[in-house]
């Protein structure tokens, strides 16, 4: 997702930090089918009735921030941004019928709606959870700490707006007028929007500027939750037609649909590369001497010796890999997409990865390591965000037939299942290489399963053979390095995590295409509409990249709350 900048101070500060949930209402059926320009437009009306309701609650609340606030300067700014909701409420009428539609018929409010409009309510009164505020708001301290208050719960939703309208008006063709709703986006990308969110945010700061640290984070608080209630919002607003997204519920279990969720590991779900987390506790926690008291050279290496043999084999490694690749993308790069050339390519890897693995072994690094120290490690691991309580949540959810398997090069199942798992949730799949053990205590040498591109597909391919062949499957492929392509391309939905360069490189040299998540839905849902059906088989070589796992999770399961 695109960045914006908004400025240094508690503003700019709270939409970094809050800014990745943007997706969950980017990913909304609304929004895609929105931003697709096929959105019914019954839809469209439920949404223009309940966001009269929003007006009218923002313009309340500006209402009673102004009597609060202190400074004659802050009054007047937020009177002006009080009189901006209220125009815009005068010409809402003629500015719905200048979008191209017929006005709504009058709606009883939602219960998004009402949640949203009690808490700007509540917050704007100085009623707020959890907050000590006098009944009687009796000096001025208190009354612009509740001004400040009642800004840090609005400037989200009006970020967010611009935010994630700007996100759909680059995906459309400036020149298309046939787009229904381009009228109603360009309003929301406009300088004027722009401007008033931007001094919403401008005045915020500046009521923030005296506040202690206990009321800032109750601001931080206020902020947070107006972004989860526009995130319902916008998540419950009703879709009467097919939408591409959340994926979870275009499965019908009830005819049996059942949906496969493969992923890589190392850099996919960490933030680290599990084989240096292995070396780390190798170092740490060296072994004195072998089982049966004999010394070994292993027994003999200090811990800097240690280190610096799996320094060494780190840079051979980078080195040789480094070589692999300029090996291959040196060559012609294919006009169309050749899975063959790939292959071949990739074939290249397979040897690379098999002889690294057997210098580890041979190097003895990964000998006297304890299991419980291992699985001690998985725990503290540490993951990309969203990644574990995604997983869980697919683990856990009752509603979707639904298996997890993460097909890895990693050395050790157990730091995986230790770092993934809880125990309140079913076992995980884990299919990767593991560690020989003798009484609980790693020997050095790795039992091989998984070392190449190749090996992954197959056991790609054999879990899905495995599986009942009735009812409809779904699969999916997450994952961010070179190992994981051929599976990426043989899942029905193939999604690259992160931004590997030497990923994209490769693919690119053999014809691969990539391409944003989000856009990729935009085009799914014209195809729903166009053709009349939501077959996920992709156009061959595709594959939609992603950069945080909140953006799967919100195309797969849809709002988190």
């Amino acid at each position: 997702m695109g960045g914006m900048d908004v400025g240094g101070g508690i503003a700019g500060k709270l939409w970094n930090k809050f800014r990745s949930e943007s997706v969950f209402v980017n990913y909304t059926p609304f929004f895609v089918c929105l931003a697709a320009g096929n959105l019914s437009a019954d839809s469209f009306h439920h949404y223009i009735s309940q966001h009269v309701h929003l007006l009218n609650a923002f313009a309340h609340a500006y209402e009673l921030a102004e009597e609060c606030a202190d400074d004659d300067e802050d009054k007047k700014a937020i009177r002006n941004l009080r009189k901006y909701v209220q125009a815009k409420l005068k010409s809402h009428d003629s500015l719905v019928r200048e979008w191209g539609f017929e006005l709504p018929e009058e709606r009883s409010l939602t219960n998004a709606t009402v949640k949203y409009t009690d808490f700007l309510s509540a917050t704007a009164s100085g009623r707020i959870e959890g907050e000590r505020v006098p009944g009687k708001l009796a000096t001025p301290f208190e009354k612009t700490k509740v001004a400040a208050y009642t800004l840090g719960a609005i400037a989200p939703c009006m970020r967010l707006f611009a935010f994630i309208n700007k996100e759909i008006q680059a995906l459309l063709d400036p020149n298309d007028s046939t787009h229904i709703y381009k009228k109603w986006i360009d309003h929301y990308c406009s300088e004027n929007f722009e401007a008033y969110a931007f001094r919403i945010e401008e005045l915020l700061d500046t009521l923030s500027i005296s506040l202690t640290g206990e009321e800032l984070d109750v601001i931080e608080k206020l902020y947070h939750q107006s972004m989860r209630l526009e995130v319902d919002f916008f998540s419950s607003q009703p879709i009467i037609q097919e939408a591409v997204v959340p994926l979870s519920r275009t499965l019908d279990p009830a005819v049996g649909a059942e949906l496969s969720i493969f992923c890589d590991f190392d850099l996919t779900c960490t933030a680290f590369d599990s084989s240096a987390i292995l070396a780390e506790i190798a170092i740490i926690t060296r072994p004195k001497a072998d089982p049966d008291g004999s010394e070994t050279q292993l027994a003999r290496m200090s811990s800097a010796d240690l280190r610096s043999t799996w320094d060494a084999l780190s840079a051979q490694y980078t080195e040789e890999f480094e070589q692999c690749v300029e090996s291959i993308t040196t060559t012609e790069t294919a006009e169309t997409f050749s899975y063959e050339g790939l292959c071949e390519a990739l074939e290249q890897f397979a040897h690379f990865e098999k002889a690294a693995n057997s210098r580890v072994v041979q190097s003895g690094v990964l000998k006297g390591l304890n299991q419980e120290d291992i699985k001690r490690a998985g725990q503290r691991l540490i993951l990309q965000d969203g990644c574990k309580g995604f997983i869980q949540k697919i683990m856990k959810n009752e509603n979707l037939t639904a298996a997890i398997h993460v097909l890895s090069y990693c050395w050790c199942g157990d730091l995986i299942r230790s770092a993934l798992s809880s125990g309140d949730v079913k076992a995980l799949n884990v299919h990767s290489n593991e560690l020989s053990c003798e009484d609980s205590t790693t020997t050095g040498e790795i039992i091989k399963k998984l070392e190449s591109p190749m090996e992954k597909l197959q056991a790609f391919n054999n879990i899905l053979n495995n599986r009942d062949k009735d009812g409809q499957h779904l699969t999916v492929y997450i994952g961010g390095s070179v190992g994981d392509l051929l599976c990426l391309l043989e899942a029905d939905i193939g999604i690259v995590m992160g931004s590997s360069p030497t990923l994209r490189r490769l693919g690119e040299q053999f014809g691969i295409s990539f391409v944003p998540l989000f856009s990729g839905l935009v085009a799914k849902q014209r195809e729903v509409v166009e053709v009349g059906s939501s077959n996920w088989k992709r156009l061959s070589g595709t594959l939609y990249t992603v950069s945080s796992w909140d953006e799967i999770h919100a195309f797969i399961l849809g709002s988190p709350s």
